[in-house]
């Protein structure tokens, strides 16, 4: 195990345990609670310098692999990323050590086929600037605020969706007063303007914060049926033995104790969903 500066990292035999510090951890890491990521989802790892005396260990996401970074798509400051693990300037070999021994274990570079990290599991919710937003895991409701929402959206009525009615999700970062998170539906082509579509719950100064809208986009994004293009059917009989064989690993991790029956079920049908 290493501890740093607001989480530990746990280094198991098949994956990397994150673990966030309680009271000390960045609120994005306190949001999402402890993190199981399998040593195929990582396509590298660095050590570098850091500030004030320090060396941040991280490792990089294959892309695909993680909903969450799939749904921040480059947006979080570095001082929210939860691959990252800062640590004093003296735990330098020691990270060495473990930054090696990460490496020699991971077996992928290349963007993953699907998602190979949990999505932050429901029930989610947040307030935005014009409503608020919650996921069930079985249904997205948005709900609209007489102070916010302009007419189009009153009009509109509250909103509700299944994950099977999306193909995909926009979370844009809530700097300033802008930002949003708009759900993709399928067949629908959505207006500009977020505070005119239905489906887009719009930011605002304090609304819509980081911590809470981000795992709240990865939850439904991780949920949504893949649909598989027709170029690619002639790949499904792989696909059915890589979903096959993650479920059997997760049925592992649950024997071990380490994911509770409801986290099993849950990642299973999300799982199951995608062929």
């Amino acid at each position: 195990m290493l501890a740093g500066r607001g989480c530990s990292w746990e280094f198991e035999s098949e994956f990397l345990r994150i673990k966030p510090e309680n009271g000390k951890a960045p609120k994005l890491l306190s949001e999402l609670g402890e993190r199981v990521v399998p040593y195929e989802a990582i396509a590298k790892v660095t050590l570098t310098p850091g500030k004030r005396g320090t060396v941040v260990l991280r490792a990089e996401p294959r892309h695909g692999a993680d909903p969450l970074m799939a749904a921040a798509a480059g947006q979080l400051k570095e001082s929210a990323d939860p691959y990252r693990l800062v640590l004093s300037a003296d735990k330098e070999s020691l990270a060495d050590y473990y930054a090696e021994e990460l490496r020699s274990a991971l077996t992928g570079r290349g963007p993953a086929a699907g998602f190979l990290v949990a999505g932050p599991l429901p029930p989610r919710a947040f307030k935005g600037w014009d409503g608020s937003a919650a996921f069930d895991g079985e249904t997205i409701t948005l709900t609209w605020f007489w102070s916010g929402a302009t007419s189009a959206k009153y009009a509109a009525g509250d909103q509700r969706y299944v994950p099977a009615d999306l193909e995909g999700v926009e979370w844009h970062a809530p700097e300033g007063a802008s930002g949003c998170l708009r759900l993709l539906v399928r067949g629908r082509r959505p207006p500009p303007e977020p505070d005119k579509d239905p489906a887009s719950v719009v930011f605002g100064l304090g609304w819509g914060s980081t911590h809470k809208s981000l795992p709240f986009a990865a939850a439904v994004l991780a949920s949504i049926p893949t649909a598989v293009p027709a170029q690619e059917a002639k790949e499904l009989p792989s696909a059915v033995s890589d979903v096959a064989g993650l479920i059997a690993k997760l049925g592992e991790l649950r024997d071990a104790g380490l994911l509770t029956e409801r986290e099993f079920q849950v990642k299973k049908a999300e799982l199951l969903s995608r062929l």
